[in-house]
C-alpha cells in the first residue's frame, strides 16, 4: 500500500467541507436548548432556522416546507407511509410503487407492508420504464386508497438520472403523490422541486459534504402531509419530536449553501468524468460503462471488466491508495451481484466499481486512478 491516499467514493459520502466543519464547531460552542426562550435558547433556534433556509434555498422550496430528520433513511421512514393527512382530514395512501434500481432502503416500502409494495422495471439503461409505471397506476384500486410512487432522482450506482417531470405527470394524473430520493443529486445537479413536478424530495447531509446524521424531507406544500412516527415535544411542528441536533444542522445548512453556489460548475465537473472514462477505455477497451448511454450525474462513472470481479478490482485499488466502491455503500459489504445491473438486464457475473469524484477532485487523483488501473490490468495479464 502506498502513503498517499486519493478518495473517489463521494457517492458513498462526500468529504466535510471546510465550511460546514466551521459552522458546527461555532454551533458546539452554545449550550442551549433550541426550544427554550431564553437568549441562548433563541440563538440555538436561529441556527436551525437558518439552515432550514439554505436547504430550501438549494430546493427552490418554502423554510417551513423543510422537515429535519437524522438522516435519509428517517426522512424515508417518514414519507412512505399509507397514514397521511390533507389538513385534518385523514387521507389513505394504499400501495407504494416504486422502482427495480432504487436504494434499499426505498424498497424496503417504510412503513407500507410488503405486500403492498410494487417494483416497476426499468430499461437497459436504468431509466424507469414509463409505460409500466401508467399501466400500474392505471390498474390501481383507488377504492382502497390513492398510488404513492417513491423513486431516486439519480441513481446512486450508476448516476442515472430519472425523467422526473414525466413521471408526475403520469403519477398527479393518476392522483398519486411523488417522492423523488434526491440524495445523490444534490450540488451535482438542479434540485428545484417545482421544475421536477416533485410532492417531496429526501435529502442527506452528508451527501453533499455536510455531517452524518443530518437530513431532510423536503415538500411543495405543507397541507398534505405524512403523519410522524416521533411525536411528544411537537418539534419540527409537531412532524418530528426530538430536541434538534443544531451543531448537524448548521453545517448542513453550510453544505447546501456550498451545494447551490457549486451547480454552474456542473460542466467542469463531467470533464473530469469524462477524463475518468477516457482513461478506462484507454486501459481496458473491453470495459462497460452503465448507463453511458443516458444522461448521468456529472460526477458518477459506474463500470465493468468482463471476467473481474468487482470485490478483487477494489481491493487492487484499496491497496494502490485508491478509495473507489462496487456499489452502494450501505450493501457494498455484502458479496454478490448489483440488483441495479441485475435489474438493466445484466447477468449475475456481472459486477460494476463505481468511481465517484467532486467538485475538488483533482488532476492527482484522476491521475493516480489512471495509474492503479494499469496496474492492475498489466498483473492480471502477466498471471494470465
Amino acid at each position: 500500500m502506498t502513503g498517499r491516499r486519493f478518495y473517489l467514493d463521494w457517492n458513498a459520502s462526500a468529504p466535510l467541507l471546510p465550511e460546514a466543519k466551521t459552522a458546527m464547531v461555532a454551533a458546539l460552542d452554545l449550550t442551549a436548548n433550541p426550544s427554550s426562550v431564553h437568549a441562548e435558547g433563541r440563538q440555538a433556534r436561529r441556527l436551525i432556522e437558518e439552515a432550514r433556509r439554505d436547504v430550501a434555498a438549494m430546493c427552490n422550496a418554502k423554510p417551513d416546507h423543510v422537515i429535519f430528520t437524522s438522516g435519509a433513511s428517517e426522512a424515508v421512514a417518514l414519507v412512505l407511509t399509507p397514514d397521511w393527512r390533507m389538513g385534518r382530514s385523514p387521507l389513505r395512501y394504499s400501495r407504494l410503487y416504486t422502482s427495480t434500481t432504487d436504494h434499499t432502503i426505498v424498497v424496503g416500502g417504510g412503513r407500507f407492508a410488503m405486500d403492498d409494495i410494487v417494483e416497476l422495471p426499468v430499461g437497459s439503461d436504468g431509466v424507469l420504464d414509463l409505460d409500466a409505471l401508467k399501466t400500474a397506476l392505471d390498474a390501481h384500486d383507488r377504492s382502497t386508497g390513492l398510488p404513492l410512487v417513491a423513486v431516486h432522482l439519480a441513481n446512486n450506482e450508476t448516476g442515472v438520472i430519472q425523467p422526473a417531470a414525466k413521471i408526475a405527470a403520469i403519477v398527479h394524473e393518476a392522483g398519486g403523490v411523488l417522492v423523488l430520493d434526491a440524495v445523490q443529486a444534490g450540488g451535482r445537479i438542479s434540485l428545484d422541486i417545482a421544475a421536477l413536478c416533485a410532492d417531496f424530495l429526501i435529502l442527506a447531509a452528508h451527501k453533499i459534504g455536510g455531517p452524518k446524521g443530518a437530513g431532510a424531507l423536503v415538500g411543495n406544500s405543507d397541507v398534505l402531509m405524512p403523519t410522524p412516527i416521533a411525536t411528544g415535544g411537537g418539534q419540527e411542528r409537531g412532524h418530528r419530536a426530538g430536541t434538534e441536533n443544531y451543531a448537524a444542522l448548521a453545517g448542513f445548512g453550510a453544505a447546501a449553501r456550498s451545494a447551490l453556489a457549486v451547480l454552474p460548475q456542473a460542466d467542469a465537473l463531467r470533464a473530469k468524468r469524462d477524463r475518468i472514462e477516457t482513461a478506462i477505455r484507454a486501459r481496458v477497451p473491453e470495459a462497460v460503462i452503465f448507463g453511458d448511454k443516458t444522461e448521468r450525474l456529472p460526477n458518477t462513472v459506474f463500470f465493468g471488466i468482463p471476467g473481474v470481479k468487482a470485490e478483487t478490482a477494489q481491493i487492487a485499488f484499496d491497496l494502490a491508495g485508491i478509495s473507489v466502491s462496487s456499489g452502494s455503500a450501505c450493501s457494498s459489504g455484502k458479496v454478490g451481484a448489483s440488483r441495479v445491473l441485475k435489474a438493466m438486464g445484466h447477468g449475475e457475473d456481472v459486477s460494476g466499481i463505481r468511481v465517484s469524484i467532486g467538485h475538488w477532485t483533482g488532476d492527482e487523483e484522476i491521475a493516480a486512478f489512471a495509474t492503479a488501473l494499469e496496474g492492475f490490468m498489466s498483473r492480471r495479464k502477466a498471471a494470465a
